[in-house]
């Protein structure tokens, strides 16, 4: 009996140490894309390739992922949104410049996450269990106002955090709005909904009264995928929104998936494609598992880094 036990043990040892090598040193490494199509009645007979990064959480050490992040600009998407933690390192500016800078002059937004703001610390893994994780008191800061420059002056994208912003692309007008990181309550909703609002109004004033654009797109924008951020945004008419953040639960079980969202999102909805009803109104929603880990835990496992390319078209588009 002894003997057995022993045996199950070394294999269920031999077993957690292939899965922690796997999830270490392989997973964390495949790059993944993520493709999702869409109808949305707004766009008429138009379309428009949208590119979604999230949590890169760039180190100076990671030239595989800002190499890899470079090759999407071969995708040709017409609109980037990236929905924070860009940075994972005091020294990580460098590199997510390398990962981005193709991207100069296509059109795109973002919104930071906690990690654009604080460093890294250790934590531990076991305590998400126990709900979402926290800030601890007077961490470091980060250059947060140097990753804003970059991303705004020298790519061109639109800043939306606690925002909202409306630009022409491919001939759809898209309106834009987001919030700074809920995670840490920096999010403001009411202020870039107001901002929405105002846009709104002075389109219809502009018109005098005409018919809105025949294709036309709102696009909702935050970090971490809240329910309170989720239900305004889709209540306030959004047709699709976009966040991070949950990484997927980054340990995933096989056939059950995330065991953890780090907020409070339903954990079938941590990554990948769903809808949202908010106010009677359903909005798309894609949740990016991300590009990246903590430095502190960086595995994964049965949930591969990822970018998403969202196609949406309206009933009326017909591919040439």
């Amino acid at each position: 009996m002894t003997g057995t036990a022993g045996a199950i043990g070394i294999a269920l040892g031999l077993v957690a140490g292939g899965a922690l090598a796997w999830g270490t040193l392989v997973e964390r490494r495949m790059f993944t894309l993520r493709t999702q199509q869409a109808r949305i009645e707004s766009l008429g007979r138009a379309s428009l390739r949208i590119l979604h990064l999230s949590d890169m959480h760039t180190a100076p050490w990671q030239r595989d992922k800002a190499t890899w992040v470079r090759t999407l600009r071969d995708l040709s998407p017409e609109l980037v949104i990236a929905t924070g933690d860009f940075l994972g390192h005091p020294d990580a500016l460098p590199r997510v410049k390398e990962a981005l800078e193709g991207f100069a002059g296509v059109p795109g937004a973002f919104v930071f996450g906690s990690n654009d703001y604080f460093v890294s610390q250790p934590k531990n893994p076991f305590a998400y269990f126990a709900g979402p994780s926290r800030i601890k008191k007077k961490p470091a800061r980060l250059n947060t106002d140097a990753l804003r420059a970059f991303l705004v002056n020298d790519l061109g994208w639109h800043d939306i955090n606690n925002g909202a912003s409306r630009l022409t692309v491919a001939g759809v007008t898209v309106d834009l709005v987001g919030v700074d990181d809920p995670h840490i309550q920096y999010d403001r909703c009411d202020e870039a909904l107001t901002q929405l609002d105002d846009l709104r109004i002075d389109d219809a004033s502009s018109r005098s009264g005409a018919a809105r654009e025949s294709a036309s797109l709102t696009i909702g924008v935050t970090h971490a995928p809240y329910r309170r951020i989720l239900n305004q945004f889709s209540s306030n008419g959004a047709d699709i929104i976009v966040a991070g953040h949950t990484h997927g639960g980054q340990v995933c079980v096989p056939g059950v998936g995330a065991l953890v969202t780090n907020c409070d999102i339903p954990r079938r909805q941590a990554s990948g494609f769903s809808t949202w009803q908010g106010g009677g109104h359903v909005s798309l929603l894609n949740v990016s598992a991300g590009l990246g880990t903590s430095i502190y835990a960086p595995i994964r496992f049965a949930c591969p880094p990822e970018a998403s390319v969202i196609d949406l078209a309206g009933p009326e588009f017909i591919a040439n």
